[in-house]
């Protein structure tokens, strides 16, 4: 992996308690502008985590002492913001769900590719950085200005109803991630049990019309999983 000299250096904690995966992430990251720094177990993690400042954390769910989502959730419960991503075997729409609620700003599931850990963590970095990070969000072209409660692509202005914008705002969110039908209900309709209804794809269309049937596609549909936000 080659170094961007114009980055400045982020310093990411990665709590893994397998030695072999660890190294693997530590050996990519090694001529990187990330700094990882690697404890092996959850209460080890915790302290280190509240110790210093980091700019991001890669945080597995099955851990020695303390598991990851307790990890989180204490984290949390103290006002420590530092973005988390999940790095798990935990593959279940339970796991992704309870993972993203506890606190957790991106779920990527074991065995994975490094290209896709880095992606997610350069994601997690430019938030991060972002000044107005807690009312704007950015992904590629398009802008969600959280209190003006407006949407921009390229800078040209959208009309978007208000429960799409609330669906927007979950993709916006959690990019790169393959969010579930039944995340979607849960998060964007409150809905906790299974429903037959096309609900979902019906929101999903007009917000793809919104944002310009002849734009590039931003959403995308991953067949009998659901759909992921990604510009390519």
């Amino acid at each position: 992996m080659t170094a961007d000299t114009h980055a400045p250096t982020s310093s990411v904690l990665l709590i893994e308690d397998d030695a072999s995966t660890a190294a693997y992430i530590e050996r990519f990251f090694e001529h990187s502008h990330i700094r990882i720094t690697t404890v092996a177990d959850g209460e080890r993690g915790l302290a280190l985590a509240t110790s210093r400042h980091w700019d991001c954390m890669i945080l597995d769910r099955r851990l020695p002492g303390l598991d990851g989502l307790s990890v989180l959730t204490r984290l949390r419960a103290i006002n420590v913001q530092t973005p988390v991503l999940f790095l798990t075997t935990m593959d279940g729409i339970h796991d992704r769900v309870s993972g993203l609620r506890s606190g957790g700003d991106d779920y990527l599931v074991k065995p994975f590719a490094l290209t896709e850990l880095s992606a997610r963590v350069e994601n997690l970095l430019r938030r991060a950085r972002e000044p107005l990070s807690e009312t704007r969000l950015i992904f590629a072209d398009l802008e969600l200005d959280l209190l003006g409660r407006e949407v921009r692509r390229a800078g040209a202005k959208l009309y978007i109803q208000e429960q799409e914008m609330k669906l927007l705002e979950y993709f916006m969110r959690h990019p790169l991630v393959i969010v579930s039908r039944k995340m979607l209900l849960q998060a964007v309709w409150d809905i906790d049990f299974p429903v037959r209804t096309n609900l979902i794809e019906t929101h999903i269309s007009r917000l793809r019309e919104r944002l310009g049937r002849d734009a590039p596609p931003l959403i995308h549909t991953i067949r009998n999983q659901g759909y992921i936000l990604r510009n390519h």
